[in-house]
């Protein structure tokens, strides 16, 4: 799942696993806040989230809860490095809709 540390924009799924990671937690539990905070258009599989995890930690994006490493059950939490790219992309979001609304109106076809 490539992301950029530039000014790129995340997937979807990888905004979910940032924000989910503002709590600590294990990798069913990231599937499952993860559904849960996109209503259920996001259904990531174990193998698309772990590769997400892999990349991430390669990042410094996210990071193993202290205590942790040797649990069968490992939890993972976002790192301060973590939280800007979370509010950079946060700003590029709100740039887009405004935008769209100054532009679209918000008129609906």
């Amino acid at each position: 799942m490539p992301e950029s540390n530039e000014r790129g924009a995340l997937t979807e799924a990888v905004f979910y696993i940032l924000l989910s990671l503002y709590t600590p937690m294990h990798g069913y539990r990231i599937m499952q806040t993860v559904r849960e905070l996109s209503n259920g258009r996001v259904d990531l599989g174990a193998g698309t989230l772990y590769g997400a995890i892999n990349t991430l930690l390669e990042k410094k994006w996210i990071q193993p809860v202290a205590g942790e490493l040797d649990s069968r059950k490992k939890e993972y939490e976002i790192t301060s490095l973590g939280k800007m790219i979370v509010q950079a992309e946060i700003v590029r979001l709100d740039e887009l809709l405004q935008t769209g609304k100054r532009i679209a109106g918000g008129r609906m076809l």
